[in-house]
């Protein structure tokens, strides 16, 4: 028993391949009995997943979002409808065009008891045609095109909302499904320290230095380890799934079917980042504070009481009366049993010029401007709490930002190197014969729980900085993974 405890020792102590750091040195004997992988930063290992599955980084998903995201798709349609929208404010109102004629006529005597030269009349003998146009007045038009010009500054400060909302949850998404990429690591890599271990313990068992029931005590300890791995790829299959809906994709749609060789289900995707980057905002909180208000839903909502405000104006013009005016010739033959004269008549050709203005409009005018000015009131006050939320948003992101790195700065500064010195320790005391293998297993337990926390941690860092990025709209805050 003697000669198999510094073979399972040093195998534990290379174990928790510790998937995240560069394994402790080990003697030359260790090594031979398992030489411990080279280890890559969490969230850049490579998965046993099935050939074929596509490889994403945060990169790449954001160009993708930008082409593919429907939020953001139709955003931008909504700039195009209020362009499109601006043609047909700043034209002038359409002049109307008429054309007819008269089909029948019959002539009265004086005393209008007879009726004398009835008849149908051909469309070729007499035509009408007639001109409206409708003068505005008080500049209705250019303030059409005045609140036309600020819809579109509002549509494109909208998709500029859209776009901040649609990267922050991509990010989101990205980042959680990266902390569970690196959890599920580390479960795969507590997983293949244990199956040679287990193969270390069976050699051993079968030279007769190992009893039977300490291969049984070690297989039953190894179940919360299985169960950490099915439920860190469940969860990894989840996250990318929701990045998949970010970016538009069928997350059911896989690239790669099953096999038996893969360790673990197919997925949509594969997510790659150094989820171990350290970043800081790169700048101060009242710079960060000052920016809320240049953030694209602050200065939409502000672009939209502008627009309440040029559509009142709007509303006032119509205090100034338009004018119609309407203009015509029309041309008929005459009937040729007319009394007869020295030059016989043979049409009549008539001009005719129409002035319409309208009445009675000040108390419709009257509604029509209260309407307007009650609904700049309106975008006036979302606009100012559109600010005041903003400002809200910030103050709880930084919050979030600075309980994140305490968080994080106590897994890196000291919980996560007490852990590994207590299982240094527990390690120790087996090789000096005064603990159990079990005991160190659960050194090992408490070890692979706190890089779990670890990550958790660096998971809530980073979702804290895209948090900031949203809630300031200063680009550049989120970390690059």
């Amino acid at each position: 028993m003697r000669r198999l405890v510094p073979h399972i020792a040093l195998l534990l102590l290379a174990a928790p391949a510790l998937a995240q750091t560069p394994p402790p040195v080990a003697s030359p004997a260790a090594t031979q009995a398992v030489r411990a992988p080279r280890t890559v930063g969490p969230g850049m290992a490579p998965l046993p997943l099935p050939a074929g599955t596509r490889v994403v980084t945060l990169d790449q998903a954001e160009r993708m979002l930008l082409e593919r995201n429907l939020n953001v798709i139709a955003a931008q349609r909504g700039v195009d409808a209020v362009r499109a929208q601006r043609l047909v404010a700043s034209s002038l109102p359409p002049a109307q065009v008429s054309i007819g004629n008269n089909f029948a006529e019959f002539n009265s005597t004086q005393n209008g008891n007879r009726i004398e030269g009835a008849r149908f009349i051909s469309p070729a003998n007499n035509i009408a045609l007639g001109l409206t146009v409708l003068i505005e007045t008080g500049g209705k038009r250019t303030l059409r095109t005045r609140l036309a010009e600020q819809n579109i500054a509002v549509a494109e400060a909208q998709v500029l909302d859209a776009l901040r909302g649609q990267f922050f949850q991509l990010r989101q998404a990205f980042i959680a499904a990266l902390a569970a990429r690196a959890n599920l690591e580390v479960a795969l890599a507590n997983r293949g320290t244990l199956d040679r271990t287990e193969a270390l313990l069976r050699r051993q068992l079968q030279d007769g230095a190992l009893p039977e029931g300490d291969l049984l005590r070690f297989q039953a300890s190894r179940l919360p380890f299985e169960a950490e791995v099915t439920g860190a790829a469940q969860n990894y299959a989840a996250a990318v799934a929701q990045v998949a809906v970010a970016l538009a994709l069928d997350a059911a749609a896989f690239n790669a079917p099953s096999s038996a060789s893969s360790a673990l289900p197919p997925i949509a995707l594969d997510v790659r980042g150094r989820f171990d980057v350290t970043a800081t905002p790169g700048a101060t909180r009242e710079e960060l504070a000052e920016a809320v208000q240049n953030r694209a839903d602050v200065v939409a909502a502000t672009r939209a009481a502008a627009a309440g405000a040029a559509n009142t104006s709007l509303a006032e013009s119509q205090r100034w009366r338009d004018v119609t005016l309407n203009g015509g010739w029309s041309r008929s033959r005459l009937s040729q049993d007319l009394p007869s004269s020295t030059q016989p008549l043979n049409a009549t050709n008539q001009f005719t010029f129409n002035l319409s203005v309208p009445l009675f409009t000040n108390q419709i005018v009257t509604g029509q401007v209260g309407t307007a000015a009650g609904q700049q009131a309106q975008l006036e006050a979302q606009a100012r709490l559109a600010l005041l939320q903003g400002r809200a948003d910030f103050a709880t992101a930084w919050a979030a930002y600075e309980q994140s790195r305490a968080l994080l700065r106590l897994y890196t500064g000291g919980a996560l190197n007490r852990a590994e010195l207590a299982y240094r320790s527990a390690e120790q005391a087996y090789l000096a014969g005064g603990r159990s293998l079990l005991d160190v297993l659960d050194a090992l337990r408490t070890l692979n729980a706190t890089r779990v926390g670890l990550n958790n941690a660096r998971a809530a860092y980073l979702t804290a900085l895209a948090q900031l990025e949203f809630a300031t709209g200063v680009s550049g805050v989120a970390a690059r993974l």
